[in-house]
């Protein structure tokens, strides 16, 4: 992330907790009901839950190539695990709508792929 980029994160984060006319630790009724993560937070997120994924999809090909070693279940999980490393570079980068987006798709085709390509 560039400078820049950090700067528009940390000012974004600061016109969020001040409101006009108000103090900064005050929030209103609807401003305190609607709570919505920070740009650094959604990022952690998306971090946090490609780690797991990828962390589900290494023990599943393991388990798999347990009952049945085959280049097709190494490749169908070996493209899971690189994507959920291309999430974690994403969300790192401020691409988190984008890396959610594709944790989702990749993660069901994956699975789809085993349900349907491997026997």
């Amino acid at each position: 992330m560039s400078t820049s980029d950090q700067d528009q994160d940390q000012r974004h984060e600061q016109e969020q907790d001040v409101e006009p006319g108000g103090s900064p630790g005050e929030t209103s009724g609807a401003g305190a009901q609607e709570r919505r993560l920070t740009p650094r937070q959604a990022r952690r997120l998306r971090i946090v839950l490609s780690s797991v994924g990828m962390a589900a999809m290494a023990v599943v090909l393991a388990l798999r190539i347990a009952s049945r070693s085959s280049v097709l279940v190494v490749g169908v999980y070996g493209l899971a695990l690189i994507l959920c490393g291309v999430v974690i570079e994403l969300s790192r980068n401020g691409r988190t709508r984008l890396g959610s987006w594709l944790l989702g798709v990749g993660l069901v085709a994956a699975v789809g792929a085993d349900w349907l390509l491997i026997p």
